[in-house]
């Protein structure tokens, strides 16, 4: 049991970065028998698991392969086994195995291939396309393109926490992004627009981006990870455009959570069925005015309680039958309440886009989900 998996993982890290799938294939049928392996990779619009063999994607919601994405275990049917394929959170896709192989060993074992398949892809990405190319049902624009590869992830699971966000129109994002970063027992994470649009909104929002990382990384807290930000985009710009912000750091062992509205994207908090506004002071815009002085505030999060943060793409979004709106947000994101992260953004998203049916948005939607679990042990 233990040479299968040493052998199969010895396969992965030495393939080549655009053979890992088919190098996988081979040592699965090789040690398990299988007549066919398939890894089916996940759309940029979570509406596809595309087959990265060839063949047509699966779209349909009730389909074993998606039950397997959504719920995060392993499905078998019609002698199929269908694997999720994540890594510390990060749904990557699903890997299937047909037939499936008998008994409980192997099903255990293969699901540990998975999780290492996603480990070796996330490394492999970085020196091929391929993975890229396979998981879009249509081409991106520059500007999509440009937003996408500044994501730090789309979801992340740990042991006091579970974080997701989702773009919107994924092919066509200009200039809504969001951010995170986990260390030393804080997570810090921003939610981002910069106004303008196609390219020139992603090339300010990834100023913004750098901007808050560089200084995240030098160990700066918050109000000057802002002010830094904001004499960054002020100086390229002289005030002629700006980023509105969300800028949270969540202390993970606590709750306690410090926040700057820089004219940031909405905030809800869910807690106990019940969803609050989380109202802060806002403040400027980053770049709208020379040396800006940000303000940081506090508030502490309940274990169980989760934190919806949305564009104003999202609640202004408009059809003929109306706008969107606070009430319908409201309630949709209290229906979220029994789904994971990712699946809670994906709905919410889901939603507006059968709100606007055939319609265009007219503003990007960015959707992060927050849910802190309570302290580690």
């Amino acid at each position: 049991m233990i040479d299968r998996l040493l052998v199969l993982r010895r396969m992965l890290t030495d393939a080549a970065a655009d053979v890992v799938p088919d190098r996988l294939a081979e040592g699965i049928a090789k040690e398990y028998g299988t007549a066919g392996t398939e890894l089916y990779l996940v759309d940029y619009r979570l509406a596809a698991l595309v087959p990265v063999f060839g063949g047509p994607p699966r779209t349909h919601p009730g389909d074993p392969a998606w039950r397997c994405f959504d719920h995060q275990s392993t499905v078998r049917e019609d002698d199929v086994i269908f694997l999720p394929v994540s890594s510390r959170g990060e749904r990557i896709g699903v890997l299937t195995c047909e037939p499936a192989p008998e008994g409980p060993d192997a099903e255990a074992e293969l699901a540990e291939v998975a999780v290492a398949l996603a480990h070796e892809l996330q490394a492999a990405a970085d020196g091929t396309d391929r993975y890229q190319m396979a998981s879009r049902t249509r081409r991106l624009t520059l500007a999509a393109e440009m937003q996408w590869e500044l994501l730090p992830g789309r979801s992340r699971i740990r042991p006091s926490f579970g974080l997701a966000g989702q773009l919107e129109p994924s092919y066509a994002v200009r200039g809504d992004s969001f951010d995170w970063a986990d260390q030393d027992g804080r997570l810090s994470l921003s939610v981002l627009n910069g106004m303008g649009e196609g390219v020139s909104a992603s090339l300010l929002t990834a100023l913004a981006t750098f901007a808050l990382r560089n200084a995240r990384r030098a160990g700066i807290g918050p109000a000057d990870q802002a002010a830094l930000a904001d004499q960054a985009i002020y100086a390229e710009h002289r005030g002629a455009a700006h980023v509105s912000a969300l800028i949270l750091e969540l202390d993970l062992a606590t709750g306690e959570v410090l926040a700057i509205d820089a004219g940031s994207p909405r905030l809800l908090l869910l807690r106990r069925g019940i969803v609050h506004e989380q109202r802060l002071t806002e403040q400027f815009p980053l770049g709208m005015f020379e040396e800006t002085d940000y303000q940081v505030e506090s508030f502490r999060l309940e274990p169980g309680d989760r934190l919806m943060m949305v564009s104003d793409g999202v609640h202004d979004a408009v059809t003929a039958a109306g706008r969107y709106g606070d009430a319908a947000l409201a309630r949709f994101v209290r229906r979220t309440g029994p789904l994971a992260p990712l699946q809670a953004v994906r709905s919410l998203l889901g939603d507006l886009r059968a709100y606007v049916g055939d319609a265009e948005l007219d503003d990007d939607a960015v959707a992060v989900c927050l849910d802190w679990t309570g302290p580690a042990d």
